[in-house]
């Protein structure tokens, strides 16, 4: 009786996923080579070695990337690299501008996606910086632990995360106690966590081309983000909770007296509105790029205003609706500025890049130990994840090297991804009739 690993379709994939000697060699060098270009960042002869020793146990296979079981795999002391990483004297900012120039070398594209997200770490005790009682999304709850805000870049060839900075509660920032004893440098006060992506975008992704911001419903909430991309000139595709309120532009109410004007529509939860829209208004698009490979949702779209903070009404946006198919289909309800010319498959398209962020989180947890940390302070932090980005970047580089299509299946997204054309083609076959169609007011 055959096996399943006799099926020709098993045997392909067994012949692709082989890798032989030569190519584990030349990955060798590549991260030699990789290095060289990072280490004259760190100051000292001392410093360059312990970098070099790190990245290189992060690449390995140890269950557990911390400092102790490298030090031991690498056969030198454990003191040295842990005061290295905790409070090294060494620029975390000097170290990822040369990853975003590198970055930008091999991923740059006009058509590319900035993706913000949190990532959150389960902490014990209430020693660490910034720890507390927060949502964690990696839990799914409220609990003890440490929360990031990081910075993506997905273009067409692949996708790399290009710069954090670490969540201080307000309780936190208040304490003096903790501040002193976790080293929180003197000019860092309590941000929102939008603030602080809006920080990173400004700051370190201007440094990159492209064309669409995206992220979570905790930025698309925040109305005054949405206001400040606008001021910014940026493009923007953000998720907002199912209770937004919204009103349709393309519909009136009978006016309230004989011979009066028609009166604007009342405002309703944003799920509501989408759950009484008739089928035909929904349409159909193939999404490419993903780890679980392709995937269709449906979609529609409308110009609306939201109701903002203190009942202020917010100004003409398009809302995009997408469900995935099947029976426990998930729904996100995003907001964008994108002008009614570009075609809602690219709008589609550019939401399902904010994905990209997660599997890059997924992957820095498995492969490059961006959980794996002991340190308690905001310098130790800022290393760990300075170092941790480096390596994770470097799994990307050889994916580049090793060929396009790795890359791709990977999770880096296909020119269409960011055109919205194959990649986001309308699954029916239609034509794209722009964001005037079906109802949207002009």
């Amino acid at each position: 009786m055959s096996t399943i690993l006799e099926h020709p379709q098993a045997q392909a994939l067994l012949e692709q996923a082989t890798v032989a000697p030569a190519t584990v060699a030349r990955c060798g060098r590549d991260l030699t080579a990789f290095l060289e270009r990072y280490l004259p960042l760190f100051y000292r002869d001392e410093q360059r070695a312990h970098a070099a020793t790190i990245l290189r146990g992060k690449l390995t296979g140890l269950q557990r990337k911390t400092t102790e079981p490298i030090a031991s795999q690498a056969g030198q002391k454990r003191r040295p690299l842990q005061h290295f990483v905790g409070a090294g004297r060494w620029s975390d900012p000097a170290v990822r501008a040369a990853l975003r120039a590198h970055v930008r070398e091999e991923l740059a594209d006009a058509h590319a996606v900035l993706v913000l997200d949190n990532h959150g770490v389960p902490k014990k005790g209430e020693d660490s910086c910034g720890v507390a009682r927060q949502w964690c999304g990696r839990l799914g709850k409220v609990d003890n632990c440490q929360v990031g805000y990081f910075l993506a870049y997905a273009g067409p060839r692949g996708r790399a995360l290009i710069e954090c900075r670490l969540y201080l509660p307000p309780e936190r920032a208040a304490d003096v106690k903790h501040r002193a004893k976790t080293y929180v440098p003197d000019d860092v006060a309590f941000q929102e966590g939008w603030r602080i992506g809006l920080d990173l975008l400004r700051t370190s992704g201007r440094e990159l081309p492209h064309a669409w911001v995206t992220g979570d419903d905790e930025f698309g909430r925040a109305s005054e983000f949405r206001a400040l991309l606008r001021l910014d000139h940026e493009r923007y595709v953000l998720d907002v909770p199912c209770n937004t309120l919204v009103r349709d532009l393309s519909t009136r109410r009978p006016p309230s007296r004989p011979g009066g004007k028609e009166r604007l529509p009342l405002f309703e939860r944003v799920d509501h509105w989408a759950a009484r829209q008739p089928k035909g208004r929904w349409r159909k698009f193939r999404l490419a790029g993903g780890e679980k490979g392709p995937r269709e949702v449906k979609a529609l779209q409308q110009w609306v205003q939201t109701k903002e903070e203190g009942g202020v009404v917010g100004p003409r946006e398009r809302l995009v609706v997408i469900r995935e198919l099947g029976k426990q289909a998930q729904a996100w309800y995003t907001l964008s500025n994108a002008h009614k010319e570009v075609p809602l498959a690219a709008v589609v398209a550019a939401h399902g890049q904010r994905h990209r962020v997660e599997e890059l989180f997924e992957e820095g947890n498995q492969e490059v130990g961006l959980n794996h940390y002991e340190v308690r302070s905001w310098t130790g932090w800022e290393h760990q994840m300075t170092l941790s980005l480096l390596a994770l970047w470097f799994l990307q580089v050889e994916r580049l090297r090793l060929g396009g299509k790795k890359s791709a299946d990977h999770g880096g997204a296909g020119a269409g991804d960011l055109h919205g054309t194959a990649a986001a083609a309308p699954a029916d076959g239609a034509a794209d009739r722009g964001a005037g169609q079906r109802g949207a007011a002009a």
